[in-house]
Parts: C-alpha cells; structure tokens; sequence
C-alpha cells in the first residue's frame, strides 16, 4: 500500500478535565474511502476538526502528502487542500449556485475593472460551475443562477460536494452527507461520492448509517474513548461486529476483552 496522504501520530486534545482526544493516530490512502465510526462522544469531531484546522491540538502531528502541517484555521486547510462539507452544508440559501460555489474564491474580472474595480468575471464563473456540476453527474441542475434555497436536500448536498471536489482538493472531509435526507436522495448522493472517488480525489466518510459505510467504504476507522481502536475492512466483519466494537463489547483483531 502507498504512503497515506493524510496521516496523524499522537494528537491529543483537551477540554478543561475531558479528554477528546487521546494520543490518536490516524491513516487515509491515496484513492480510498476511509468512513469513521465511533459511538457518541467517541471523539469523531474534535479528530476531523483537528485534521481540517477548525481547532488546534495540544499534541501530535498531523502530515500531508509526507509533509507536516500545523493549520490555525479552515481555510489554512482548505488552502493545503483539505475540504469539509459539513452536515450543515455551509451554504447561503437566498445565494445562486454559481455564487455559492466561488464563495471566498471569486473571479475577477481582466484589467483595470477587475483589478482597481473588483469586477467579477460572472461569465467565467459560470461556464466553471456548469462544467464541474456537469462533470459530478449534476445535470439534474438546469438553472445555475437559482437560489440554492430553491434546490431539494440532494441538490444541495450535490452542490457542496461539487464545491469542494472543484477546486483541487486533494481531500474531501465528508460529515453525515446523507443524515437529513430521505432514500432516493441518499442514493444520488452515494453516487456523488463514488463519482468522487473514481477521481481519485481520497474521503472521509463520517457516517452513523452502517449499510452506507459498508456499501462505500474501502476501510473503516473505529474510533472509542478518543482514539483509534482499530481499522477494519468491510469485507472482514459484520455490521453487527463494527457496532459491538464501537461499543465496547467486542475487543478489536488480535486483542480480548479485559475481565
């Protein structure tokens, strides 16, 4: 297996006397899926807000692309190439698609206008939009001026998923994609992440609904008490088995239950 991409030794974080993370290691590979399970306050969030710069760690490393990297904020990370898209999209619903996407990476137009005005190339911005929209299999999307307060929870879980597969990212930090949605638009954004995948663009799947982390996951991050319990592949063990050692009840590979 190559090299990680993205890999963390030791992170440790803390909250005045609670430990959310606990010397935790980390591991993504070029190309894979990696979902991240882990029971409620498992830790899940304070490790994918260390990894995409949201907080800053008392301790460890955190590396990518064989390169250490210390990020004080999101857009640090975003910058280096690490995108999130949150369970709350982030987008602004009365905004166009076309303006949600170039949010922060505006294009401005050529000349004086652009560069003393701060004119914005909108013809430019479109015809990209349309073009990576079109790329993730979006067509469904006519209209790339519409308000995105107009667009079902699909679309929209589309659009910010396009948004941050379109501008080089070389990771994409996935939280609950399809929590709020119903079946059929769970499966437009399951295909959305394959899409992503076969890009070669490598995600992370943070997810609580098993049959979608067994159906695309190519490894799976158990995460308890703060830390990384172990990685299992899908087709080692059970949904059931992930579950018993999210919880505690089943002692990961090689290791028993202490009595």
């Amino acid at each position: 297996m190559n090299a990680p991409i993205l890999s963390a030794r030791g992170l440790q974080k803390h909250y005045g006397r609670v430990t959310a993370l606990d010397n935790c290691d980390f591991d993504l590979y070029p190309g894979e899926i990696l979902a991240v399970i882990g029971d409620n306050g498992a830790g899940k969030s304070s490790l994918i807000k260390a990894l995409s710069g949201a907080v800053r760690t008392d301790g460890g490393t955190i590396t990518l692309e064989g390169k250490e990297v210390n990020f004080s904020s999101p857009l640090q990370a975003q910058e280096a190439g690490i995108a999130t898209v949150y369970q709350t999209l982030a987008l602004s619903p009365a905004m166009s698609i076309v303006d949600n996407m170039f949010m922060g990476r505006e294009i401005r137009a050529a000349g004086p206008a652009g560069r003393w005005l701060r004119k914005l190339d909108h013809a430019k911005m479109r015809e990209i939009a349309r073009e990576k929209l079109s790329e993730l299999g979006l067509m469904t999307i006519q209209n790339i001026d519409q308000p995105v307060e107009t667009l079902s929870g699909g679309q929209r879980q589309g659009v910010a998923v396009a948004r941050a597969a379109a501008f080089g990212s070389k990771v994409i930090i996935l939280d609950e994609p399809t929590a709020a949605l119903g079946v059929k638009e769970s499966r437009k954004v399951l295909n959305l992440i394959q899409d992503v995948r076969s890009r070669g663009i490598p995600i992370i799947l943070i997810s609580h609904n098993m049959p979608h982390v067994f159906e695309l996951a190519d490894r799976i991050h158990v995460h308890r008490l703060g830390r990384r319990l172990c990685t299992v592949r899908p087709e080692d063990c059970t949904m059931s088995d992930a579950v018993a050692l999210m919880t505690g009840a089943k002692a990961p590979p090689g290791e028993t239950i202490a009595a």
